[in-house]
């Protein structure tokens, strides 16, 4: 029998997967595949930030940066698992941008947005404050501290797609689109999975959402030329151990017009990021290289006291930035925002392609997205998902200590960290993980780092992990804490439970 659907998606980044939960939602039967992991791309390597862009106001992208900023409250409410509040300062730095423009941009972040939970923008006087200890000895007076939020970048798209699952969606991961084309009848996508079993769909509507591959999509895939051009940036990071023992994190100016963020991560380290730089390479084969990562050790190293080398690194990583190529001559400079190149060559057959958006915005592209598609796809229901919470986030935004605990209370060979850890992964989900458990071999057998087969299977059942990565380094990271001779069994385990 035919497979047939309203709407076909290529893509499972964090845009592929909120247009597919949108979409499902409204009613719409979608179809979503992924050539690799969930995530596996883009959307897992960015600096894990919910945020405005302060640096974007220096390129006059108000629209970008006010929906950003409005989004960083409604994705706190939907998922207070996976968001949570950042306070951010920023040192003045004599000789870079002056005080009053830097007081201008915070002004306008605080306003921009409608700003209602997070508290606002303040003055620190680095040289007495303990907010200005870990930072060099005489060189800052002044800093200001604002707010902007953190997310777990990778879960976020994950919850989004098993919030499309359980809403009727079709979520296939390591399945590709080989080809797609346009009939009367609609698209008709022809899918190879990875041991290259092919089969086709047919869809009235196609999004191509492939990220840093849509250009490959449009020309290998649909054989359509396009007008827009995506312009890959690469972006790497990299983890430190722990640089300074308060929760603030630092943004840095740096002489050559980049910023720096220093980032409290996992309680035991400093995530260190980002550089910004041109990439002509397999968006698959992107690595931090020596260069960057030395770049971004210097960068931070010139604003701390405490020396930071090579050595303290325990982990980097890179990713490309899918961006709409504006013609900017730098990197810095191009525009983050997004841009939809909609098709509709023949009738009733429409193609949307997407150049660029940010983690932060994601959820009002995949608004806009459908908007555009709503002449095409009649019948479909109108916009729900500004105040529909993801998977396990239903409770308050200040709900998450108060969850761990509870964790604790039910399940008492839990840690507290333990606890924290699988609160703000799952959120109310960890219920369900843990069920009945009043003794650690309750949840079978312990892979180390606080990972056991009852989450595993839950990974594997719910969220589409398939291998030891997709559990380590993705759906957690875990990977920093697990001790290496441990992997292979993780990984037996796996391969002997796919199903």
């Amino acid at each position: 029998m035919e497979e047939r659907y309203d709407l076909a998606v290529i893509g499972g980044g964090i845009n592929g997967c909120g247009i597919a939960r949108d979409a499902a939602g409204r009613g719409l039967k979608v179809h979503l595949c992924e050539m690799n992991d969930l995530a596996s791309g883009t959307s897992s390597w960015s600096t894990k930030l919910v945020h405005g862009g302060l640096r974007y106001l220096e390129y006059y992208e108000f629209r970008l940066v006010r929906e950003a900023l409005i989004e960083r409250e409604v994705l706190w409410r939907m998922a207070p698992h996976l968001v949570s509040p950042l306070r951010f300062v920023l040192p003045h730095h004599a000789g870079l941008r002056p005080a009053w423009l830097l007081r201008l941009g915070l002004f306008l972040y605080d306003h921009l947005g409608g700003r209602k939970l997070l508290p606002p923008t303040s003055v620190v006087d680095l040289a007495r404050d303990p907010r200005g200890a870990p930072l060099k000895k005489g060189m800052f007076g002044k800093g200001f501290e604002y707010s902007d939020c953190r997310v777990d970048d990778t879960r976020l798209t994950v919850l989004n797609a098993r919030d499309a699952a359980d809403r009727g969606a079709t979520i296939e991961t390591r399945t590709r689109a080989v080809a797609a084309v346009r009939g009367a009848d609609g698209w008709r996508v022809t899918l190879e999975t990875r041991d290259g079993v092919r089969r086709e769909i047919v869809a009235r509507a196609l999004v191509n959402a492939a990220g840093p591959w849509v250009s490959r999509v449009l020309g290998e895939a649909v054989k359509l030329e396009t007008k827009s051009k995506v312009r890959l940036v690469q972006g790497s990071h990299i983890v430190v151990r722990k640089l300074y023992d308060h929760d603030r994190c630092y943004i840095f100016q740096n002489t050559d017009g980049r910023i720096v963020f220093a980032i409290p991560y996992l309680d035991d380290f400093t995530l260190i990021g980002t550089t910004d730089r041109d990439y002509s390479g397999d968006p698959a084969e992107v690595r931090a290289t020596e260069e960057e990562i030395s770049y971004l050790l210097d960068a931070a190293g010139a604003y701390f006291e405490a020396p930071i080398v090579r050595g303290d690194v325990v982990w980097s990583f890179s990713g490309v930035r899918p961006l709409y190529d504006d013609g900017a001559g730098e990197a810095k400079a191009a525009t983050r925002d997004y841009v939809f190149e909609l098709d509709t060559a023949v009738a009733g057959a429409p193609l949307l392609s997407i150049f660029g958006g940010k983690i932060t915005t994601y959820r009002r592209l995949a608004e806009h997205a459908l908007a555009d598609l709503a002449p095409h796809l009649p019948g479909m229901g109108g916009a729900w998902t500004a105040k529909a919470g993801l998977p396990g986030g239903d409770f308050a935004v200040d709900g998450v200590r108060a969850l761990a605990a509870d964790l604790v209370a039910r399940h008492p060979f839990l840690s507290t960290r333990e606890a924290a850890r699988l609160a703000g992964a799952y959120g109310t989900t960890a219920h369900a993980i843990l069920g009945t458990a009043t003794r650690r071999e309750d949840l079978g057998r312990d892979f180390g780092a606080g990972l056991g087969e009852a989450e595993v299977r839950h990974l594997m059942t719910r969220e589409w992990a398939r291998t030891a990565d997709d559990v380590l380094w993705r759906r957690s990271k875990l990977g920093l804490f697990m001790p290496k001779d441990a992997i292979p069994a993780l990984e037996a385990f796996m391969a002997a439970n796919a199903g």
